[in-house]
């Protein structure tokens, strides 16, 4: 097992007393109701799933069967719960929600869009895409299996039919979570990406799609620039799987046919704020040669350009 740094807990930790705070597990009911958090997510439970054993509800929520047992005897004496014998195994005992304990929930799910709602109303939209999207990352990875010595499973391919739109969608929603960057960079990706497949040589010019689990998780294109010069285009790696290696396979394939294709140079244009994709290219034996501060995608920036010469096969 890797070692865990002190300040990456600490951080875990800061991140759960303040979440905690924000959606009010402190306080005494959940949601402005008599109902603790756990009680509320039995609730939520026996709603989504509808009749259940009780074992099968303790394992799903991970509860002592004693603490279990105490909250649905006071929910059966508050007539939210009814009980019976399983149909397939009469030792079991089944639990579904009455009728008044589906009002009960319709009253928590209710508040609970509506908390979630308020709470991200005060924000703005880019705030809120990025918001989701970490959300999104934290699950992902906390749902990765814990195997730290088993390779990822990143497959580099060639694209398939709706990987072009793929590449479009999640180029605009990545830099607009991230970074704020308006429609106006949707609309250079989408233009970059026709005219690719509107014109490429396939013998000088090629896009790879980075795959993890069977899912679209990142993206290169390899562009010509003039007879002797590559240009690496539209670099993309899902914040899920950053970490991974997945943007340094990507680069090393789009070099690899560069190199091989005949060219003797790549050269990229990046922005200094993608401190990701920056370090990618360094560690890829690019260099900076030029920065020019511009106004784009709703923002000032400074651009890059980055070189490195390839070695010939012959």
């Amino acid at each position: 097992m890797i070692a865990t740094d002190a300040k990456e807990i600490a951080a875990v930790r800061e991140f759960n007393r303040r979440y905690t705070r924000v959606i009010g597990v402190l306080r005494g009911g959940l949601l402005d109701t008599e109902y603790s958090l756990t009680e509320a997510r039995i609730i939520f439970e026996l709603a989504t799933t509808g009749s259940t054993e009780v074992v099968r509800l303790r394992r799903d929520l991970d509860l002592d069967p004693g603490y279990l047992s105490r909250i649905l005897a006071r929910f059966k004496s508050r007539g939210l719960i009814e009980t019976s014998r399983s149909s397939t195994d009469a030792r079991r005992q089944e639990v579904r929600l009455t009728e008044h304990g589906r009002a009960t929930f319709a009253v928590l799910n209710e508040r609970a869009g509506q908390e979630v709602g308020d709470l991200l109303a005060a924000h703005p939209p880019t705030d809120r895409a990025q918001l989701v999207e970490a959300m999104r990352t934290i699950q992902h990875i906390l749902d990765r299996p814990a195997d730290t010595t088993a390779a990822p499973s990143v497959v580099i391919r060639a694209p398939r039919p709706g990987d072009y739109g793929w590449v479009i969608q999640r180029n605009a929603a990545l830099y607009a979570a991230e970074y704020g960057w308006d429609a106006s960079y949707e609309t250079l990706v989408a233009r970059i990406v026709a005219d690719y497949l509107d014109n490429h040589d396939e013998q000088r010019e090629r896009a790879w799609i980075a795959e993890h689990d069977g899912e679209p998780v990142g993206c290169v294109f390899c562009m010509t620039e003039n007879e002797t010069t590559a240009r690496l285009r539209l670099l993309l790696v899902e914040p899920t799987t950053r970490g991974l290696g997945v943007g340094s396979a990507l680069v090393d394939e789009c070099l690899r046919f560069a190199t091989a294709a005949g060219y003797r140079e790549m050269v990229l244009w990046t922005n200094d704020v993608l401190t990701s994709a920056r370090h990618i290219y360094q560690r890829a034996g690019f260099e900076l040669v030029e920065s020019n501060p511009h106004h784009s995608f709703g923002h000032d920036l400074v651009g890059q350009t980055w070189r490195r010469p390839l070695e010939s096969d012959t």
